[in-house]
């Protein structure tokens, strides 16, 4: 390690409290713990924490910013002396004092071992969210409906979505996301909900819109219908003289969400049905017969006739 500040990705004015954020989220990212067995990530670790030890301390840091001792804290040649702890730890394992016995094991493991002990044991750090996205048919998120959803770790996380949840909401699941640091919380799971769209329906907040067509005499004459709700058929009546465009509402029908505050409570909205006039598919000639007769006698206009007075003018 030669430089302190571009291991923790700070600049050389970062204040303490910068150095600090720094550091613990880079311990965080790459702690053994979490990434066990991972080499690079352990001696990524081991910079991380000697970089944090010479910045955090303001002697240390004034020392190196002055080109008295280099990144491990050693005193740099035309100061003399030492000042660093490892090297003193290093110098008595090594057999350098008096009557002191050479130590069998390699004493820049032995140091970063315990350095890394004492990290795992202060180092405290709530998990990391942990994001999904999760597809859900229209009718689902409509009525409510409880699925499942595949973590990275393998894990199967069931998902329960509220009626009337709304396209790109985020449910929170607590304590579902990366386990958290030095007996910290976990974080939390945010499941975004993507709806897909439904050939009969549609929303607008908790009201419900669709279509149903009706024949030339239901439309003339009215009568009852089914017409198709997300809680199943109803029974509406269509009025006499009904147009393409008529709507009929349902009181009640479109979206219920339920809510506490204090007590059970549920919002309903409503549903709108618009009607569409259709022909026989077939053709009728008798039907044509008969509206040719009767639009000579009682001719009506529905349109007005622009082209005309443009003409006109």
């Amino acid at each position: 390690m030669t430089d302190p500040y571009r291991i923790l990705g700070v600049k050389i004015t970062a204040t303490a409290h910068d150095i600090k954020k720094s550091y613990r989220k880079l311990a965080r990212e790459h702690h053994p713990d979490r990434r066990p067995g991972d080499k690079r990530a352990e001696e990524r670790f081991k910079d991380i924490s000697t970089a944090y030890d010479l910045l955090s301390d303001p002697t240390k840091r004034r020392q190196f910013d002055a080109g008295e001792i280099d990144a491990m804290g050693n005193k740099r040649a035309g100061f003399g002396g030492t000042s660093s702890g490892y090297d003193a730890y290093k110098r008595h394992s090594s057999g350098m004092g008096a009557g002191a016995k050479k130590s069998t094991k390699p004493p820049f493991s032995n140091f970063f071992k315990d350095r890394m002990k004492r990290e795992r044991q202060s180092i405290k750090a709530r998990g990391a969210d942990v994001s999904y996205t999760l597809n859900v048919s229209f009718l689902d998120a409509a009525l409510g409906a409880e699925k499942t959803v595949r973590m990275t770790t393998g894990k199967a996380l069931k998902v329960r979505i509220p009626a009337g949840t709304e396209n790109t909401q985020v449910l929170r699941l607590k304590n579902q996301g990366m386990d958290g640091i030095g007996g910290e919380r976990a974080g939390d799971a945010m499941v975004e909900i993507l709806i897909q769209n439904d050939a009969k329906f549609r929303s607008e907040g908790l009201d419900i819109y669709s279509e149903e067509p009706i024949t030339l005499a239901e439309a003339l004459l009215g009568g009852q219908i089914e017409a198709e709700t997300i809680h199943g058929p109803v029974r509406v009546t269509v009025p006499e003289g009904a147009n393409s465009g008529t709507k009929l509402r349902l009181k009640g029908k479109g979206i219920h969400r339920a809510h506490t505050q204090g007590q059970d409570t549920t919002t309903r909205g409503d549903h709108y049905v618009t009607l569409k006039v259709v022909l026989p598919e077939d053709e009728d000639s008798e039907l044509k017969k008969f509206v040719k007769k009767w639009i000579k006698k009682r001719p009506y206009k529905v349109r007005k006739d622009t082209l005309s007075r443009a003409r006109a003018t």
